[in-house]
């Protein structure tokens, strides 16, 4: 009964001392609340109805009926497709996903190293892609099924084919094309993010590391740079993940929806197609339930493996 009341008293002195620093930094949670509130609704809060509806046949007009765990037996057992878009976004998310995390680090680390103002300049032809708004256009263009597609025309004049090859239309070239797209333009937010965190570091640090025997660059990096910057690498890792598993768009600009025999058929094409076109509600918030939990867990992973940098 002593140990009941001990944790008692330590867990009301600890809430008071919770509430006394609230009261003690009211102007900064003030600042705070405007963004937790629209965080709340529109991002847990959604999350949370998305777990609930996924028990229901739901479609947008009438009262949703639970179901409970029918959506999900369905999902894994009755869905032919479902599967299909998981090995494919589980491929997709192996390959871009920590390419285009390990390609934004060792580049931001080259540029890190160039001159100021030769390094903005660099910084901007790096970051372009990813913002460009012609990039499928320009992809398109160079893979485009007729004579006029460049490697088409580039390969006929080479003799090397004696027709066009329909890039976009044919399963074994749709998949490595799209990868080849997403890491092309990779190099975003988590990019630039990598750079603030190379040029927040205090140089004096590699000046003690050299005293305390760090000989090369490599352990420079190793062992002074990336326990650095941390947050940064958690920061860049998220973005990763978020946009390989996420990935819906490119397929979709280059090779329509569907592509053709499901080739690059993801998870996220799968939600679109039964919660944008079907209307079936309940059963889109299972699949997003399923890629919701595949991220957080693959978020996990990588917040486990950081946690080793350094060491």
């Amino acid at each position: 009964m002593s140990k009941k009341k001990a944790v008692i008293r330590s867990d009301m002195s600890r809430a008071q001392w919770t509430w006394n620093e609230m009261k003690k930094h009211k102007v900064a949670y003030a600042m705070v609340a405007p963004y937790m509130l629209i965080f709340t609704l529109f991002t847990v809060v959604p999350v949370l109805l998305s777990m609930v509806i996924s028990l229901t046949n739901f479609n947008l007009l009438e009262v949703p009926d639970f179901v409970f765990l029918d959506n999900y037996i369905r999902l894994f057992l009755d869905d032919d497709i479902f599967i299909i878009a998981c090995k494919n976004t589980l491929i997709f998310a192996i390959i871009v996903g920590p390419v285009s995390y390990l390609m934004s680090l060792m580049v931001a680390w080259f540029i890190n190293e160039l001159p100021p103002k030769i390094r903005a300049v660099v910084t901007l032809i790096f970051y372009a892609p990813s913002i460009s708004g012609q990039v499928y256009l320009i992809w398109g263009t160079l893979f485009s099924g007729d004579s006029y597609g460049w490697v088409n025309g580039i390969l006929l004049d080479l003799g090397i084919i004696t027709s066009e090859i329909q890039f976009f239309q044919d399963a074994k070239y749709v998949m490595p094309l799209c990868i080849v797209v997403a890491l092309w333009t990779s190099l975003g937010t988590s990019f630039l993010s990598f750079i603030a965190g190379l040029q927040g570091i205090d140089r004096s640090m590699y000046e003690a590391g050299a005293v305390d025997g760090v000989r090369n660059r490599w352990q420079e990096l190793w062992f002074i740079t990336l326990p650095s910057m941390k947050p940064q690498l958690m920061f860049g890792a998220v973005m990763a993940i978020t946009s390989a598993f996420g990935f819906g768009g490119v397929v979709t600009a280059l090779c329509g929806f569907p592509s053709v025999d499901y080739a690059a058929h993801t998870i996220m094409h799968h939600l679109d197609d039964y919660g944008g076109m079907r209307f079936e509600v309940g059963y889109s918030s299972s699949i997003a339930v399923v890629l919701f939990a595949i991220m957080i867990g693959a978020n996990m992973l990588v917040k486990k493996v950081l946690s080793k940098v350094g060491q």
